[in-house]
């Protein structure tokens, strides 16, 4: 059983917002610009005071304790099995963990330069008449594996380094609209209602991102920032889910990973799965059957001379490069030509819901100009009268929401509607009891790990484009 080292929990404490029971979750690369000052006290009787004026030069690390593989307990929670998932550490990886705001090349260069000393957790006997055991630092190499409790020393000057806090150069506004899209928040993970036409990740042209915001406005007291998982498209909106830690994000990584593997090896039977995505998109037309399930190969093609590509059905696969995407689909009303369907996506390919819809369904996506450009080239906006809806149109328009976000226009009552695809609901498993249930025991059973469930509403556009068809 692995216990939580009382040092540790000692500095832990110091931050106020984390909770006992969250203790057994967090992840060790807690700040070490926090911690370095902190005094290791032993019984003044067997403490050498040399020894002692000499760890002046030094600042210390948290004791080590077995780190968790994140991969492996992600593979673990998707296949519901009991897993050894602590791993062995190097040197090296326990100051890079715990020190997140040192650059790697120069942790590196202070292994090269043995400027890097350990105190082994094992007591070693002294020479000194009645001193007894007491601990010593020798110096350790990168490569060298941590025991439990050992504890690594740096150089002292390398506390002048200031941490890597990303500094924050959005408005109030703006931060309380990042904030106000949480769903769901606890030790392990995020999880928020993205809006439609903002970036998850930055890139060319791209001013402001999910990646960025998030970093500035919901690292709360961590000192990570959150990491994607997965992605949505920028102008799809819903369920966004982040890990706050490296190890959590590294855990839902392979959860979303493992699913996509076994929905490529046709695992795709009546079992539970421990990941599951339920998309809502408005698509023109209906399909031929109520429900069903797509099963094609995916490729990419180049258009434009090179300038742009997108994703189509590799009928030949053998003459492209192909991914296979898995989809379960499911009506759920149809009206006026139009039908609200429900996506199930098995495997994770990009603009897979997308181009399914519109390739194999022929039931294009409302809004998606993409991949259904010929079904939009004589659109014709779906009338509709409205007394509260027009009298309310002007001051909907003059709600400018920050980065220039519009929620309201977009309808199928409109010229231009956006796309309607919507990441409804997810379920996922609790990666923060599973992270806290391998520190107790190191070969855990996952079958009874609990699940959450999570549900975002429809944009407004979505939801007005719902009440139309339904009027």
């Amino acid at each position: 059983m692995m216990m939580v080292h009382p040092t540790l929990l000692g500095r832990v404490l110091l931050q106020p917002s984390r909770s006992i029971s969250s203790l057994r979750s967090t992840n060790p690369s807690i700040s070490a610009v926090r911690v370095f000052q902190s005094q290791y006290n032993t019984n003044s009787k067997s403490q050498n005071h040399c020894e002692n004026e000499k760890r002046g030069k030094w600042f210390t690390l948290p004791p080590y304790t077995p780190t968790i593989n994140g991969s492996v307990l992600g593979k673990a929670l998707s296949a519901k099995i009991p897993a050894k998932v602590a791993s062995e550490t190097t040197a090296l990886k326990w100051v890079l963990r715990c020190c997140p705001e040192l650059p790697r090349n120069l942790v590196q260069k202070l292994f090269r330069l043995r400027q890097v000393r350990r105190e082994s957790s094992v007591l070693e006997s002294c020479n000194v008449g009645d001193q007894g055991q007491e601990h010593r630092l020798t110096r350790v190499a990168a490569k060298d594996s941590m025991d439990v409790g050992d504890r690594i020393f740096l150089p002292i000057s390398v506390k002048v380094l200031p941490a890597s806090k990303q500094d924050c150069h959005c408005s109030e506004e703006e931060i309380n609209f990042i904030r106000g899209l949480e769903l769901f928040k606890d030790t392990a993970i995020i999880v928020i209602n993205k809006p439609p036409g903002l970036p998850v990740q930055g890139g060319i042209g791209i001013k402001r991102s999910l990646d960025e915001l998030s970093a500035s406005c919901l690292s709360s007291d961590y000192s990570e920032p959150p990491r994607l998982v997965h992605r949505l498209d920028r102008d799809c909106s819903g369920i966004l889910v982040m890990g706050r830690t490296q190890t959590s994000a590294t855990v839902l990584h392979a959860i979303f990973r493992e699913k996509t593997l076994a929905a490529s090896n046709d695992d795709v039977g009546n079992k539970r799965r421990i990941l599951q995505r339920k998309y809502w998109a408005l698509v023109i037309g209906s399909p031929r059957h109520l429900k069903g399930l797509i099963s094609v190969p995916l490729g990419k093609v180049v258009v434009d001379n090179g300038k742009s590509d997108r994703i189509t059905v590799a009928e030949n696969s053998q003459n492209m490069s192909s991914q296979h995407a898995v989809t379960q689909y499911r009506v759920i009303e149809s009206s006026h030509g139009f039908t609200w369907l429900e996506l199930s996506p098995l495997t994770g390919r990009k603009h897979q819901l997308r181009v399914h819809c519109a390739e194999v369904l022929k039931t294009p996506i409302v809004g998606d100009y993409k991949y259904a450009w010929q079904a939009h080239r004589n659109w014709k906006q779906f009338s509709w009268s409205n007394i509260e809806d027009n009298s309310n149109e002007k001051s909907l328009s003059e709600n400018i929401l920050p980065f220039s976000l519009d929620l309201d226009s977009g309808s199928i009552s409109e010229k231009h509607p956006r796309l309607h695809l919507h990441c409804k609901q997810m379920v996922l498993p609790d990666v923060s009891t599973a992270l806290q249930d391998v520190q107790l025991s190191s070969e855990y059973d996952f079958s009874q790990l609990p699940s959450l469930k999570f549900d975002a509403p429809l944009p407004s556009y979505m939801k007005k484009s719902w009440d139309i068809l339904r009027s």
